[in-house]
C-alpha cells in the first residue's frame, strides 16, 4: 500500500499493511519545533536549515517532505489561512527559541519581551500598537492566551460580539484553499486532512480569540464555561449563527476540493479532564451535539470524508454520543485518563470508530521515560490498537518541547519495528 491507501484502509476498518502513521497533518497532532529541529539533524544531518513554527500558538515545526519520508510519515494536512494570532505564511523570518533552537516564524509573528519577568508577549496579526494576545514563560516551550475581557454587562450583551471570527469564505481565503488543493495534488501518494474553519463550537483555546485585536461578548474562560450552565441561550444562539456560517463554507469547501482529501477535522473542543467527562452527556446532547449531526450530516452525505473529532481528557462516557453524532474518528485517546484503558477502548469501540493518537504517553513516558520504555508501549499499543484497523498512530496529542531527542527515535523506531 501507499500511504493514502494505508488511511483508507485504516478509515475503513481494515487491516492495512503496515500501522499508519501521522505527525504534523493537524495542530493537535504535531510535534514542538525545538523537537523537529533536533529530530531533523538527527535523521537527516545538519544541513543549516531552519524549521519552520508551522503553527505558532503551541510552536508547532512544519514535518517537511523529506522528514517526513525519512520518518515514514503517512498523512500529510494544511494549517489554517491564519494563526492563533492572526500571523500568515506569505513570507518567513529568524526566530531563537528560549533553548536555543534557531527557526523560521511568519513575517508578522512579532514579539517584545517583557522586561520584568523575560516573558516573550505576542501581537495579533502582528500589530504593536494593540495590547497583546499572548504570552510565553521565560524559559518556556509555547504561548497562553491573554484574557482581554472587556466588562460583562447581561443586558447588553450581544451574540453577534461572539461571532466576529466567523464569516463565509472570502477572496483570500479561496485563494488560499485552491493552493491547498494543488499543494495535496502534488503530494497525492500520501493521507490527506482537511482542517476545516469555524466548525469548533466552544473550543476554549479559540474563545479568547488570540487573533482578534479588540475581541468583544465572552471572551474570559472562566465566564464562557458559566456561560454554558448560565446563559445557555446565549450560547446557542451563537452556536446556531456559526454552524450556518460553517455549512456553507463546507459545501464549497466539498466542492473544490472533492476526494482530494479523506478527512475533515471538525473541532477541538475539549468534553474530558484527568478523571473524565468534563461535562454531562444531557449537556453534551442538548448543546453540543445538534450542531455535530448537521456538520457531520452535510460531510457524509455530499463527500466520501471522514470526520475527525479532538477532546482530551476520559471521555469514555461521551464515545457512544459522539458516534451516535456522526464522528468516524477520536483524538488523541487520552489513556492516561480515566477509564481510557487501551484495551476496552478498542474492544468496545474499536468497530465504530478509528482511533488516532493513544500512541505513546506525552505527559509522563515520552518526556520522562527511558528510550526502552517509550519503546515498549509504543509497541504495545500498536499492537492492541492497530488490530483489525481502524488506527492511526499518533502520539497523546502533540509531542512537547521537553521530549528528549532519544525518546523520540525510540517511538520512530518502535513504529518502523512493528512492521519490518
Amino acid at each position: 500500500m501507499n500511504a493514502r491507501e494505508r488511511l483508507a484502509a485504516t478509515l475503513n476498518h481494515r487491516q492495512p499493511d503496515r500501522v499508519c502513521v501521522d505527525f504534523g497533518a493537524t495542530p493537535v497532532t504535531g510535534i514542538h519545533v525545538a523537537v523537529v529541529d533536533k529530530l531533523r539533524k538527527a535523521v537527516l544531518g545538519d544541513d543549516g536549515r531552519r524549521v519552520k513554527v508551522c503553527e505558532p500558538y503551541q510552536m508547532l515545526g512544519e514535518i517537511d517532505d523529506e522528514l517526513r519520508e525519512a520518518l515514514g510519515i503517512d498523512v500529510i494536512g494544511k494549517m489554517p489561512r491564519k494563526s492563533m494570532f492572526g500571523t500568515d505564511e506569505s513570507d518567513w523570518k529568524p526566530f531563537t527559541m528560549f533553548d536555543g533552537a534557531e527557526v523560521l516564524v511568519p513575517h508578522n509573528f512579532n514579539t517584545a519581551v517583557e522586561e520584568s519577568t523575560g516573558d516573550i508577549l505576542v501581537y495579533p496579526e502582528g500589530d504593536t500598537s494593540v495590547p497583546p494576545s499572548g504570552h510565553m514563560p521565560k524559559g518556556g516551550y509555547f504561548f497562553d492566551s491573554i484574557i482581554r475581557q472587556e466588562p460583562i454587562d447581561d443586558d447588553k450583551l450581544d451574540p453577534v460580539d461572539n461571532l466576529e471570527e466567523f464569516s463565509l469564505l472570502g477572496r483570500a481565503d479561496l485563494a488560499y484553499f485552491k493552493q491547498a488543493k494543488r499543494w495535496f495534488e502534488d503530494r497525492s501518494r500520501f493521507g490527506s486532512v482537511l482542517i476545516i474553519p469555524g466548525s469548533a463550537f466552544g473550543d476554549i483555546a479559540l474563545v479568547p480569540a488570540p487573533f482578534l485585536k479588540h475581541p468583544k461578548g465572552i471572551r474570559d474562560i472562566e465566564e464562557w464555561y458559566i456561560s454554558t450552565a448560565m446563559r445557555v441561550d446565549y450560547v446557542k444562539t451563537v452556536f446556531e449563527k456559526q454552524c450556518d456560517i460553517a455549512l456553507q463554507n463546507i459545501q464549497t469547501l466539498i466542492d473544490l476540493f472533492g476526494d482530494v482529501v479523506q478527512v475533515a477535522m471538525i473541532t477541538g473542543t475539549d468534553f474530558g479532564t484527568q478523571r473524565g467527562p468534563f461535562i454531562s452527556r444531557n449537556t453534551y446532547r442538548d448543546l453540543y451535539r445538534p450542531f455535530h449531526v448537521q456538520v457531520n450530516k452535510l460531510i457524509h452525505e455530499k463527500s466520501n470524508w471522514k470526520t475527525f473529532i479532538h477532546t482530551c481528557g476520559g471521555v469514555w462516557d461521551l464515545i457512544p454520543d459522539f458516534i451516535d453524532a456522526g464522528f468516524d474518528i477520536l483524538n488523541p485517546v487520552q489513556c492516561s485518563a480515566a477509564k481510557m484503558d487501551p484495551r476496552e477502548l478498542k474492544k468496545e469501540f474499536g468497530k465504530d470508530i478509528v482511533f488516532w493518537g493513544g500512541g505513546v504517553d506525552t505527559q509522563k513516558t515520552l518526556p520522562f521515560g527511558t528510550p526502552e520504555e517509550v519503546y515498549d508501549e509504543v509497541r504495545r499499543r500498536i499492537d492492541i490498537f492497530n488490530d483489525g484497523g481502524g488506527f492511526v498512530f499518533n502520539s497523546i496529542h502533540n509531542v512537547q518541547g521537553n521530549a528528549p531527542i532519544g525518546n523520540v527515535l525510540a517511538m520512530f523506531k518502535a513504529v518502523r519495528e512493528s512492521y519490518q
